[in-house]
């Protein structure tokens, strides 16, 4: 078994604008320092195989077919 663990975060230059709310809130409650915040999802998968070439194609398939809009958002992934 391999486990797969998938960030997806917005691409720069596309506007976030949950991430604009939450530094207005941080801001707002005196953690001034914060520059700039970048929303995004984790994912943790399990694949039942051991083969990680298989399991490395497949998981970018998934991240390219559901898991990231690969026009505004950037993918990664770990195999462990």
């Amino acid at each position: 078994m391999i486990k797969a663990t998938i960030y997806v975060t917005i691409k720069r230059g596309v506007l976030d604008p949950q991430g604009n709310a939450v530094q207005g809130a941080l801001h707002s409650m005196g953690f001034d320092e914060v520059g700039s915040v970048r929303i995004g999802k984790y994912m943790e998968l399990e694949l039942n195989t051991d083969n990680r070439a298989e399991a490395d194609n497949r998981v970018k398939a998934m991240c390219e077919k559901l898991l990231a809009n690969t026009v505004i958002e950037d993918y990664r992934f770990e195999l462990q």
